[in-house]
């Protein structure tokens, strides 16, 4: 191989690392969050450091709590409780989001809560 060539394969190589690099940081966090449950969209419970995002599909509601800023990592949880069962949650120190959480509700009124930081949401008995 002689030196043309071999400058043209890193340029290659360069120009791929360099475009990949620009799409995980152009990419919007949240997509990641939201992928990460399955079926459409029902609710959004905003509140002051985030929102509560929650999905229905086949009898089964899935919620993820999103922070607002993605900076350092937070105390952050989020539950669903199906009417008549206990709650599943997710708490920790998280980034960006904490679940998903997945219950089956079939057709009972489910109780989501979540919160980041100092910010938190209850949404009382919804999608009765």
């Amino acid at each position: 191989m002689d030196g043309g060539a071999i400058r043209r394969r890193l340029a290659l190589g360069l120009a791929v690392l360099t475009a990949s690099g620009l799409l995980a940081v152009a990419s919007p966090g949240h997509a990641e969050a939201a992928d990460a449950c399955s079926g459409r969209k029902v609710r959004t419970l905003p509140f002051a450091t985030g929102s509560v995002s929650v999905y229905k599909r086949n009898g089964y509601v899935c919620a993820v709590t999103v922070a607002k800023k993605v900076s350092g990592r937070k105390l952050m949880s989020v539950s669903v409780q199906a009417r008549g069962s206990r709650p599943v949650a997710d708490s920790g120190w998280y980034t960006h989001h904490a679940g998903p959480v997945t219950v089956h509700a079939g057709h009972r009124c489910v109780w989501v809560k979540g919160s980041v930081g100092s910010g938190s949401v209850s949404s009382g008995w919804i999608l009765c």
